[in-house]
C-alpha cells in the first residue's frame, strides 16, 4: 500500500508540474506577445515623430499664425515674420513643433513626446533621470532604451531613441558643434499601460487558478482511476492468493496450505501446551462410485461431503482436502475424547445425509481416524510428520474394522498394523 501511495504522489507531482509548465508557458508567451505589441507600439510613435519632425526640417521650419496663446521660440534666429496685411507669423522649428504635439496629446491622455539632449538649448527640454542614461548609453552605441514607472496609481511605459544629426539639423544646432552623424540628442515617448498591467495581471489570476484547477481535476481522476485499479489489483492478488491455498473442486484448503497451518498449529501447542488433535476422513468404496456412476459423479459427491464437513467443524478448525477421496482436520484446543465426538459427528452427519445430486440418490458414510499431540511431546522428529503418520494408521484401522466408524491412534494400534 505505502509502494502504491509513493507511487501516485510521484506521477501526481509530475502531473502538476506538466500542467503548470503549461500554462506557465501559455502566460508567459501571451505577456511577451504583450509586451512586444507595447514595444512596437512605442517604436511607431517615435517614427511618427521622426517623420513629422523631418517633414518640418526639409521645410525650414513651417509658420503658424501668432494668435492670442501662440508664443514665439525665443531660440530661434528671426522668428516672426508679417504680412502685408499685417498679421504676424511666427515659425515652428521641430523642436517646438514636437513640444506641442506633446502637449496636446498630453491633454487627450494619448501620449507624450520630450525631446533632449545633454545639451539643450532650451531649459525645458532638460533630460530626466531615465532619459539622461539613456543618451549616455546611445553615445556608446544603443539604439534603444526602455522602463515601465509607477506614476501614482498608474503605470507608464517609456521609449527612447537617439536622433542623429541630419543636414538640415545643422540650421539651428551647428553652433554647438555638431556634426552630420553625430547623436545629438532623444526623443522620448510616454505613454499609459495601466489597462494592458492590469489585463496581464488578471491573465496571471486566472493562469494560476486555471493550474490549480486542472491539477486538481487531473490528479483526481488519477486517484480514482488508481485507487480503482488498485482495488482491483488487490482483488486479483486476493483471488490468486485464495486459488494458491484452495483446492479447486471442493473450496477448502489445500494440501499445501495444510501443512502451512499444521506447522504452525503444532508450534502453538508444543509452545503453550494446549492440545492438539488431527482427524483423517476418507469417504468409504468412492472407487465404487466412481465406477458406477462416472467421475462427475464422484466429483460432486466430494463437494457435497466437503460441504457438510466444513459445516459441521468450529471456525478455528482448519480442514483441508488431502488428497483424492481424503480429508483432513486439525482441531486445536482438544483433547483425544473430545475429538472423537467431534469426529463422531461428521461421520454421523455424513451417514445420515442420503445425496440426491442430479441422479439417483446416494447413501455415502465415512471412516474417521484421530491422533492426538499428547503422546509425541517428548518424542524427537518432526511432530507434523508423527501425528500425520498416527491419524493415518487410525483410518487404516477404522477401515479394516469395517468403514463407517471412528479409530483413535493407540501403542497397540501401532503394534498391529503395518506402516504401508
Amino acid at each position: 500500500m505505502k509502494a502504491w501511495f509513493i507511487f501516485m504522489f510521484q506521477i501526481s507531482l509530475v502531473m502538476a508540474l506538466f500542467v503548470f509548465g503549461l500554462y506557465v508557458g501559455v502566460y508567459l508567451r501571451d505577456k511577451k506577445l504583450v509586451e512586444e505589441q507595447i514595444l512596437t507600439s512605442a517604436r511607431a510613435h517615435f517614427q511618427n515623430i521622426v517623420l513629422t519632425r523631418m517633414w518640418n526640417a526639409s521645410h525650414g521650419g513651417v509658420y503658424v499664425e501668432k494668435k492670442p496663446g501662440v508664443e514665439t521660440n525665443p531660440y530661434l534666429d528671426n522668428p516672426e515674420i508679417t504680412t502685408k496685411d499685417g498679421r504676424v507669423f511666427t515659425k515652428r522649428n521641430p523642436a517646438m513643433m514636437t513640444r506641442e504635439i506633446s502637449e496636446l496629446a498630453d491633454l487627450h491622455g494619448v501620449f507624450q513626446y520630450h525631446i533632449t539632449s545633454l545639451k539643450p538649448l532650451n531649459p525645458g527640454n532638460m533630460a530626466d533621470t531615465f532619459e539622461q542614461k539613456s543618451l549616455l548609453q546611445f553615445e556608446q552605441g544603443t539604439k534603444e532604451t526602455t522602463t515601465e514607472e509607477k506614476r501614482g496609481e498608474s503605470v507608464v511605459f517609456r521609449f527612447m531613441a537617439p536622433l542623429v544629426t541630419t543636414k538640415t539639423c545643422l540650421t539651428c544646432h551647428s553652433k554647438q558643434g555638431y556634426n552630420i552623424g553625430d547623436v545629438r540628442g532623444g526623443i522620448s515617448v510616454t505613454f499609459d499601460i495601466t489597462p494592458t498591467k492590469q489585463a496581464i495581471e488578471t491573465n496571471r489570476l486566472i493562469v494560476l487558478g486555471l493550474i490549480a484547477l486542472s491539477s486538481v481535476l487531473f490528479i483526481g481522476v488519477f486517484f480514482i482511476f488508481t485507487m480503482r485499479l488498485m482495488r482491483q489489483l488487490q482483488s486479483a492478488q486476493q483471488k490468486l492468493a485464495t486459488l494458491a491455498i484452495t483446492d479447486d473442486l471442493t473450496g477448502l484448503a489445500n494440501r499445501r496450505y495444510f501443512f502451512q497451518r499444521f506447522e504452525e498449529e503444532v508450534d502453538r501447542a508444543r509452545r503453550y501446551g494446549s492440545g492438539l488433535a488431527l482427524i483423517m476422513i476418507d469417504i468409504d468404496l468412492f472407487k465404487k462410485v466412481n465406477d458406477k456412476y462416472g467421475h462427475p459423479m464422484g466429483d460432486k459427491v466430494l463437494k457435497e461431503v466437503a460441504r457438510l464437513l466444513a459445516a459441521n467443524i468450529r471456525t478455528s478448525d482448519i480442514i483441508a482436502r488431502y488428497g483424492g477421496e481424503e480429508f483432513a482436520i486439525l482441531i486445536p484446543a482438544m483433547n483425544m475424547a473430545e475429538a472423537r465426538l467431534a469426529a463422531e459427528k461428521l461421520r454421523n452427519v455424513i451417514e445420515v445425509n442420503d445425496m440426491v445430486l442430479d441422479g439417483p440418490e446416494l447413501h455415502v458414510t465415512i471412516s474417521a481416524g484421530i491422533a492426538d499431540i499428547e503422546p509425541l511431546r517428548n518424542k524427537g522428529g518432526s511432530l507434523r510428520d508423527h501425528l500425520t503418520k498416527n491419524a493415518d494408521r487410525a483410518l487404516y484401522t477404522a477401515k479394516a474394522n469395517g468403514r463407517n466408524r471412528v479409530e483413535i491412534h493407540t501403542p497397540r494400534t501401532e503394534r498391529q498394523l503395518p506402516l504401508s
